[in-house]
């Protein structure tokens, strides 16, 4: 009996599914970011947490753990260095899958697989403070600004009106007169 040996096949080889995964897999490490359909998003989310999980140990073991499913000593390096320390103080939840809708020529359901983006929330306060400082002080010199010229040029409105109309009146005269 088959109890408890649910896998996606994905209607391939044993051979060929090993080598869509893997493929699937190094784009995410190169891009962050993949199309495809729901059903390989899934099984490839599977292996982008383990190898992340992996990164986060960060010892040989694990190195050559990721090596030997990747095949690229770039890509094991910018894992280990770049992408696994992003997810230091998160215990999972590296990747999600975005839900794009079915495809038109054969109705599969896409989605977009991708690494989730984890910033610090304190620096990111410390940021927004000073940039809405530094608005405020560019609208009050703006606003300086505006009182000046406001100061020198006489606001009408009437006039505008006026000239706008006889805009207008001239472009029509100019028809009327010449109707060639």
């Amino acid at each position: 009996m088959r109890h408890r040996k649910k896998r996606y096949k994905l209607n391939r080889s044993r051979a060929q599914r090993r080598a869509l995964i893997r493929s699937l897999v190094r784009s995410i490490l190169i891009s962050e970011k993949i199309k495809t359909t729901e059903t390989k998003a899934k099984v490839v989310k599977r292996w982008i947490d383990r190898l992340i999980t992996w990164g986060k140990r960060n010892d040989l073991a694990s190195r050559r753990l990721a090596y030997k499913f990747i095949g690229e000593h770039k890509l094991v390096k910018r894992l280990f260095d770049e992408l696994a320390p992003r997810f230091k103080d998160v215990s999972g939840g590296y990747t999600r899958i975005i839900d794009l809708g079915y495809r038109k020529g054969d109705g599969a359901k896409l989605s977009i697989l991708e690494l989730t983006r984890i910033e610090k929330k304190k620096k990111k306060e410390k940021k927004e403070k000073t940039k809405s400082e530094e608005l405020k002080k560019e609208e009050k010199i703006g606003r300086e600004e505006i009182r000046e010229k406001r100061e020198v040029l006489p606001t009408t409105k009437e006039p505008l009106k006026k000239r706008f109309f006889s805009g207008i009146r001239k472009i029509f005269k100019i028809k009327r007169d010449n109707p060639n």
